[in-house]
């Protein structure tokens, strides 16, 4: 049996997990629900690798493979299937999902064991990779919206999981409302690609629009339309400016949600949607500029923030939403083997961290604030070793997987036209600020002297369970990136090659002439400087001068305060939104037209009857004289209706 004609196994066997959990996990023991969610997803992810196998040796001409199971939805012209399809960028989606996925779901045994509704959590997580996989394996737009509006589902359930927090109940609330302003655009998107193409399946549609001639810079045709819509969407879902106020609220739900859906899978959609639609997205440049500037300003704007938060989910939610725009500033500049390469990379080094965080929680008691930790290295080794091997990733510093995606990434935008300075600039600046805040978050739990309560909180390693898939996410952070190493001496790039047929050649934007390789070390070099001074500045004010930071902070009270709040962002959006459709859903909206209105109208026929009912109910008197009377009145009313004709006056004749 070949799994690339039963495809649908893959997804189905996480769904059949959760549906299994959900439905009689309440009445089980924590060994048998974990074992089912985890055994389901360990299964899918063995069924993935053999669908990777069997696909390495399919003939050019048979990819993508597509597998029509059957027609979903017909009207008219209009036919969407349940058509799944596998290629060469299917392979990286699926094999990040369901890999980290599944080393996720590890993990979470240790870290939910004391926790209660631990069989409703694994439901939800087991339903989240179901739907993550329809997403990746989707062959036309209307699968794949399935899938995503599947993972917002599965979301707002794991973010909310502590539902009688009102914090969390708040942030699901948010998460949902402003992921379906993202979707409406994506909605519409699809909407317009239809009447233009008729189709919504990516092969053919694609084959449609690959000989079109593309829109002008600047020029508001088809493409440029239909992309700016469909990347409206990936803003929502992968938290860009300015939707991205629900991703760092989300870390309300437990730890392994934030590494499984905020970091390593869920978020990563809207980056997979536009590289999935590169062809479209190359026909409308402007689109593509879009892309990158946003992309560029939220890796910018996201890490400004990172810099002074305490809470140390916090700052790995900002750092999430700022190497989110490091992905759309490849794929806006055309490097969209280098945004997939970052978005693998990304999934091995920030799962990890999340997972290493989740440990340090775990191992302090359920502290979150970094002010009141300190001094864990030695308590909580192992911890220590694998998140700091995650920060050295995320920083740059070579070889680690981070160095290689964002050098690729940072090269791309240097050679690009228009503007290609400018978005190396403020790409190059965020990697500084990145390798300063992820170290500021080692230095602040790990180092100097414990400023929690040592009589009162007992430090200790977590279980195996969570310190296994720490230690696989470590090698994968430290060798993911060597696909790439290569192309540092000359030679290809291995992952750059591997994409191709998907995005073809020549794909990595328009390199200005005379770009040598020479450049593209020099500016690997100058990255990894950045790296280090942002190393050298954080040691120095949280090793070398503790009390400095503080100094610091009120000496620029104004810009402190303004980082500290997140530039105010949540407060202008209540302020010029939320207070406003408030109020009109409550004068306008309900005592307007709800009560005074549509109530009034009810409750006025309603009272209308009861009076009239109430003055006919008098008239029944009971005396005998007033029923007789009442009777004689009757019948001479009804004695003069039928006889009323016949004492009308006739007209004889007309005068003229």
């Amino acid at each position: 049996m070949s799994i690339l004609n039963y495809l649908w196994i893959i997804p189905a066997l996480p769904l059949l997990g959760s549906a299994i959990n959900g439905l009689l996990g309440s009445k089980w023991p924590n060994k048998i629900i974990s074992a089912i969610a985890v055994g389901s997803t360990g299964l899918s992810f063995l069924a993935a690798l053999e669908a990777v196998r069997e696909f390495t040796h399919l003939a050019p001409e048979n990819i993508p493979w597509v597998k029509q199971y059957f027609t979903w939805i017909v009207a008219g012209d209009f036919r969407a299937g349940f058509d799944l399809q596998i290629d060469h960028l299917t392979v990286v989606m699926l094999l990040v999902v369901t890999g980290v996925g599944w080393l996720i779901h590890i993990y979470s045994i240790g870290y939910m064991a004391h926790e209660g509704g631990y069989y409703r959590f694994f439901s939800y997580l087991n339903l989240f990779m179901f739907f993550m996989l329809i997403l990746v394996l989707a062959a036309n737009y209307v699968l794949l919206f399935v899938g995503w509006e599947g993972v917002g589902l599965s979301s707002y359930l794991l973010i909310g999981f502590y539902f009688l927090r009102k914090s969390a109940a708040d942030a699901g609330k948010k998460a949902f409302i402003v992921n379906r302003i993202g979707d409406f655009g994506f909605m519409l998107g699809m909407f317009l690609l239809f009447r233009t193409f008729g189709t919504l399946d990516f092969v053919p549609l694609f084959a449609k629009a690959a000989p079109l001639p593309a829109d002008a810079m600047g020029h508001l045709g088809m493409f440029t339309v239909a992309c700016l819509l469909l990347f409206m969407g990936a803003c929502g879902k992968s938290a860009q400016l300015p939707l991205y106020v629900w991703l760092p609220d989300a870390m309300e739900g437990p730890t392994p949600v934030s590494a499984l859906i905020h970091a390593a899978t869920m978020v990563t959609a809207g980056v997979y949607v536009v590289a999935r639609s590169h062809i479209l997205f190359t026909h409308a440049p402007t689109a593509m500029f879009v892309v990158a500037a946003v992309g560029c300003a939220t890796a910018f704007f996201a890490a400004t923030i990172g810099l002074v938060q305490t809470d140390i989910k916090r700052v790995l939610a900002y750092s999430t939403v700022s190497q989110l725009g490091y992905m759309f500033l490849a794929c806006g500049v055309g490097a969209f083997s280098a945004g997939i390469f970052h978005l693998m990379t990304h999934a091995f080094f920030k799962a990890l961290l999340f997972l290493a965080a989740g440990s340090v929680i775990h191992a302090i008691g359920g502290e979150q604030d970094m002010t009141r930790m300190g001094g864990l290295s030695k308590k909580i080794r192992w911890t220590y070793l694998t998140m700091l091997t995650a920060t050295l990733a995320i920083a740059g510093f070579p070889p680690l997987a981070g160095f290689f995606s964002k050098d690729s990434i940072l090269f791309s935008a240097f050679g690009t036209e228009p503007g290609g300075y400018a978005l190396y600039g403020f790409g190059l600046l965020t990697a500084l600020l990145t390798s300063f805040y992820m170290f500021r978050l080692i230095f602040l739990t790990f180092h100097g002297k414990p400023r929690y309560d040592e009589k009162k909180v007992h430090v200790h390693e977590s279980p195996k369970s969570m310190l296994v898939p720490l230690m696989i996410l470590a090698v994968l952070s430290i060798i993911g990136g060597w696909v790439a190493a290569p192309a540092f001496w000359g030679k290809p790039d291995y992952f750059a090659k591997f994409v191709e047929p998907v995005f073809g050649r020549g794909e990595t934007g328009t390199i200005l002439e005379g770009f040598a390789h020479q450049v593209e070390l020099t500016l690997a070099g100058v990255a990894v400087v950045a790296a280090l001074l942002g190393f050298a500045v954080a040691a120095w004010l949280y090793l070398k001068q503790p009390g400095k930071p503080e100094q610091l902070a009120k000496s620029m009270r104004g810009l402190y305060n303004t980082l500290l709040h997140k530039y105010y962002v949540d407060e202008i959006y209540a302020a010029l939104i939320v207070k406003p459709l408030l109020w009109i859903s409550t004068n306008v909206l309900w005592q307007t037209v709800d009560v005074r209105g549509i109530d009034a109208t009810v409750n006025g026929i309603a009272e209308g009857a009861t009076d009239i009912g109430d003055g006919v109910r008098h008239a029944q008197s009971g005396n005998t004289r007033s029923y007789a009377v009442w009777v004689v009145i009757g019948a001479l009313v009804i004695i003069a209706i039928i006889f009323w004709p016949y004492f009308r006056p006739t007209t004889v004749g007309m005068v003229r």
